[in-house]
């Protein structure tokens, strides 16, 4: 039976941002029911005061909310598909990472069998989602979010982004587009600190106080979007001819630059690009399959 009109919810999926979550929303002093495909996961949280349920079935009766922590939509039809005929009336917010298109067809197999649906987008620091730069992108009904977003709110701040189902992820994977080459980068750079015989630790402030700029180039580089892109045969020479020289020191040190020429190779397709063109042919531009 579920706890319908008390602050309670059911959470699937115990990975870190699951279990993560469940720590929030207990803090919050909201009952929370548990389930994980390997139960040992839930020990914890039932040590915290969380409620185990055995099957599905029983986390989707427990409660009229159902947050869904899996590892991509593929597994909410996985687990959700053990139990169909308990989800008319539940609210299913599914707070997994994948594509938009998946997360609106995941919408609309959720609502073909009876239950509301919001998708989620979770920036957060890992799985430290008590960080202050941590917050969820939500999309989906609106009238659905308000009414729920009060029990959801001890998981992050909220930004709700529009009804259509896949913004949350359109949102959530393009600034993912930019972390993940960024966690590589950086790698790379205390790679190269490290092999030329220097201290990481020396380094660090001066990588943290270089990103401060990082701000001014995201303002910069989006205005420039909106008018084609940014560049011009002088900045893309410029910039090929630096990506020569970060291969070169990480060459010199033993350091992999896989990377670097990755860039330099966009540096000289928009190089090429915009001397076939005779004009400025941006990477935006190229990587938006507007120049063959």
């Amino acid at each position: 039976m579920s706890q319908q009109g008390s602050r309670s919810v059911s959470v699937i999926g115990l990975g870190p941002m699951g279990q993560a979550m469940v720590r929030a929303l207990l803090a919050a002093g909201t009952a929370v029911t548990v389930w994980n495909r390997s139960s040992e996961k839930a020990d914890e949280m039932v040590a915290l005061g969380a409620k185990r349920a055995a099957t599905v079935a029983e986390a989707l009766d427990a409660n009229d909310v159902i947050v869904l922590s899996l590892t991509h939509y593929a597994a909410m039809y996985d687990v959700l598909g053990r139990a169909v005929d308990r989800l008319p009336g539940k609210v299913i917010a599914n707070l997994s990472s994948d594509s938009p298109g998946n997360a609106r067809e995941g919408a609309a197999w959720v609502r073909s069998h009876g239950a509301e649906f919001l998708s989620g987008g979770f920036m957060s620091a890992g799985d430290n989602i008590t960080h202050p730069a941590s917050y969820v992108f939500y999309s989906g009904p609106r009238a659905v979010f308000e009414e729920h977003a009060e029990l959801l709110r001890p998981l992050s701040p909220q930004e709700y982004l529009g009804e259509d189902d896949g913004v949350a992820q359109v949102f959530y994977q393009a600034l993912l587009v930019t972390f993940h080459p960024w966690m590589l980068a950086f790698d790379q750079a205390l790679a190269v600190i490290e092999r030329s015989g220097h201290d990481i630790d020396q380094f660090l402030p001066y990588a943290q106080r270089s990103s401060e700029a990082y701000p001014f180039f995201m303002a910069e580089y989006a205005a420039a979007a909106k008018s084609g892109g940014w560049g011009d045969l002088a900045a893309f020479a410029m910039m090929d001819a630096g990506a020569q020289h970060i291969i070169d020191a990480s060459d010199e040190v033993g350091v992999d630059a896989t990377l670097s020429r990755v860039a330099q190779g966009w540096w000289r397709r928009a190089r090429t690009a915009s001397e076939e063109a005779g004009r400025p042919v941006s990477i935006f531009e190229l990587m938006r399959s507007e120049v063959s």
